[in-house]
């Protein structure tokens, strides 16, 4: 690296977009990675659209809890 940068030219916020929506991943133990793509295999869905189901399905469960 060097020592110093010339920042004088930037141009701040140049490739902010503040309507970007970031896919952040998610890491599954093994165990729970395999059952749930067997499980979504049987259903003929994407794992993606398994795990948003059941987690829809909790959260709903902890709503109605309350």
């Amino acid at each position: 690296m060097k020592k110093e940068y010339d920042f004088s030219n930037g141009e701040r916020g140049k490739f902010f977009r503040p309507d970007v929506v970031l896919d952040l991943p998610v890491y599954l133990d093994a165990d729970v990675r395999e059952y749930l793509t067997a499980r979504a295999k049987a259903k003929g869905i994407e794992v993606n659209d398994l795990v948003n189901e059941l987690l829809k399905r909790d959260i709903a469960i902890i709503e109605t809890a309350r």
